[in-house]
């Protein structure tokens, strides 16, 4: 078993540092019959891969087992998700009524996430907003893909808006702040590949021959803060610091 960082806990909730290079939670059993049925209809797609190592929620349950409990299999009491190789602040509820509270939050766009992104490039401004439409792509089922409005098939698809400011410039490389606005699926990751930006590491979504840092192995995009208002009504902030491996890559582009 992987030890997990846990950031807090009390009788309602644990927040997690949830480490790169790990699943949230294995595909559902619908995921994986929809894979299989695009499978026989588009045998020439991309697909995505079936989850066979030890899941984030696996781990944590081998240590709180009442999460088996909560929500439903094979998610459980997870409130929110976070790609694999993407680090930082997980919500996880010990509780089914907590876990139904904090969704609500998210479903009304009440929590403020922040993120930690290094980006290919020099953005011009300093701040801007990325409001657009996302739904799946329809040549790589694997990404999300960007529609704009009364564009041809964008009819259905979801509002996405995501804000953004520079921290620290670097030769060929930006950090960033991001905020999600919205929650939808790779939001952050498309939305910067949209704008000609992408993330640094980005394999699914950077473009073809881009610069990535000296020893960086995944995409550079870590959650880093949280704030949502709790059961007892108080609102609670959550952080969590770069991990080492993206401390290493600032640090080179630094010295560089």
């Amino acid at each position: 078993m992987q030890k997990l960082k846990i950031i807090y806990e009390n009788e309602n909730l644990l927040v997690v540092d949830k480490p790169a290079g790990m699943v949230c939670f294995p595909a559902t059993r619908q995921d994986v019959a929809e894979g299989e049925l695009r499978q026989r209809q588009e045998p020439h797609q991309k697909r995505e891969r079936k989850t066979t190592e030890k899941t984030l929620i696996d781990n944590l349950i081998e240590t709180y087992t009442i999460l088996k409990n909560i929500g439903k299999s094979p998610r459980y009491g997870i409130v929110h998700r976070l790609d694999k190789d993407t680090s930082g602040i997980l919500l996880v509820a010990k509780n089914n009524k907590t876990l139904d509270y904090l969704q609500k939050q998210f479903q009304q766009r009440k929590v403020i996430k922040k993120y930690l992104a290094l980006i290919v490039g020099n953005l011009k401004n300093n701040q801007g907003k990325i409001e657009t439409l996302i739904g799946r792509a329809q040549k790589d089922r694997r990404k999300q893909k960007i529609y704009l409005p009364f564009e041809p098939k964008s009819a259905g698809k979801r509002k996405a808006i995501t804000k953004y400011h520079i921290l620290k410039k670097f030769k060929n490389y930006s950090l960033i702040n991001v905020e999600p606005l919205t929650g939808r699926k790779h939001q952050i990751r498309t939305h910067l590949s949209y704008i000609n930006h992408p993330i640094a590491g980005d394999k699914l979504y950077g473009f073809k021959n881009q610069p990535c840092p000296k020893g960086l192995k995944r995409q550079f995009l870590h959650a880093n803060y949280l704030k949502i208002k709790l059961p007892n009504g108080k609102e609670k902030e959550f952080k969590s610091g770069l991990p080492e491996d993206l401390k290493r890559i600032l640090d080179n582009l630094k010295n560089n």
